[in-house]
C-alpha cells in the first residue's frame, strides 16, 4: 500500500537533489565580474533625474483597483 507513496516521495527527492545540484553548479562555474555600469539605474539612456522610488498617493491605488474591478 505504501509502495505508491514511496515512489512519489522518491521522485520528489530526486527532483530536489537534481535542482539543487544544477543551481549550485551554475553558480560555481560561471565567471562573475561585478560592474558598476550593470548595477546602475537605466532610464531611457539618460542619467536618472531623481529618485526612482517615489511614493504614490493612496488615491492612485484606489483608482487602479477600480479599473481592475470594472474591467
Amino acid at each position: 500500500m505504501y509502495k505508491e507513496y514511496f515512489l512519489v516521495f522518491e521522485y520528489f527527492f530526486i527532483a530536489i537533489i537534481i535542482s539543487i545540484l544544477l543551481f549550485s553548479l551554475s553558480f560555481l562555474l560561471v565567471y562573475q565580474v561585478p560592474d558598476s555600469e550593470k548595477s546602475s539605474v537605466y532610464e531611457c539612456g539618460f542619467n536618472p533625474f531623481g529618485d526612482a522610488r517615489i511614493k504614490f498617493e493612496v488615491k492612485f491605488y484606489l483608482i487602479s483597483i477600480l479599473f481592475i474591478i470594472l474591467i
